[in-house]
């Protein structure tokens, strides 16, 4: 905090326009006058960086620079710093919590939001130590139950809207899986994973705690690959059977070394109602992976 608070006091030295009569001009009148302002024009790009993280729009630089020189001039007056410090908060529990967790629950619908000012009234009642306003069985709910109840409903709605918004994608993956598992060649354990026996190995099968080489690919019903060992050095990838998705440990810990399976992993069993979109793994994704078990290490 008081690294960003410095960087943006010499900042607003450095970046003050010759029309802005609120800000003080530069006056050289020491060495120390001049350092001052080398520092601050020396710091000036960070501060432009902290404007962006910020979501700061450029359009009102200077009234981002009043908020700085308000800032500075604070100096010792604690209720000032108090002040200005809440707003600094406030602003980060907007952008980074409270955006967060409606592009979370609402899945990324942008016409919905949480209420700001239920928000705040529960924040103010837990700083000043006041009871909260949810009252159940006659006893208004601690933090620590506000906390898991704020969790539930957050999965709740989670569910609820990548549902509502993805019930295409899981109904095709629902229906995927019912056809496959229809097949005579197709295998399943108990987990609900289904697979098909390519090769057959006749090595030791790997505990839930082993270490794993293998060699695979991964795609979507679509046949879009999203992932491959292929582009890992020597074509292969090692780590903890615990370490991956349940369906893939599941049929991990029933491969024997040397075998090559063609394996299918329910939604649920993968990366669930929220898929990973960084991955290119879309909400309610039924994975494919066609898999050789090379060794345990």
């Amino acid at each position: 905090m008081k690294k960003f608070m410095m960087a943006a006091t010499v900042a607003a030295t450095a970046l003050l326009s010759a029309c802005n009569n609120s800000m003080p001009g530069a006056q050289m009148k020491s060495t120390v006058d001049t350092l001052s302002y080398e520092i601050g024009f020396a710091s000036s790009e960070n501060v432009k960086g902290t404007m962006m993280q910020m979501q700061v729009d450029s359009a009102y630089i200077d009234e981002f620079l009043k908020g700085v020189k308000d800032g500075v001039m604070a100096d010792d007056d604690k209720k000032k710093v108090a002040y200005y410090m809440g707003i600094l908060m406030g602003m980060q529990s907007n952008q980074q919590m409270l955006q967060g967790i409606e592009r979370q629950v609402f899945a990324n619908d942008s016409t919905k939001e949480l209420s700001r000012k239920n928000y705040l009234a529960g924040l103010v009642a837990g700083v000043k130590g006041e009871p909260a306003a949810i009252v159940i069985d006659g006893k208004p709910i601690t933090v620590e139950e506000a906390y898991k109840y704020a969790m539930a409903a957050m999965d709740s709605l989670t569910k609820v809207n990548l549902e509502r918004q993805y019930g295409q994608e899981k109904k095709a993956s629902e229906d995927y899986i019912a056809k496959l598992a229809k097949q005579k060649d197709i295998k399943k354990l108990d987990s609900g994973v289904l697979y098909k026996v390519l090769k057959e190995g006749t090595g030791s099968i790997p505990a839930d705690t082993a270490t794993v080489v293998v060699k695979y690919e991964g795609r979507l019903i679509n046949d879009t690959v999203f992932d491959t060992s292929a582009n890992q050095e020597g074509g292969v990838a090692t780590f903890p059977v615990k370490r991956v998705i349940p369906g893939f440990a599941a049929a991990l810990t029933h491969m024997p070394v040397g075998s090559e399976w063609e394996i299918t992993i329910p939604w649920n069993l993968a990366y669930g109602e929220q898929g990973q979109p960084q991955g290119g793994i879309p909400p309610f994704s039924t994975l494919i992976f066609k898999v050789t078990l090379v060794e345990i290490k």
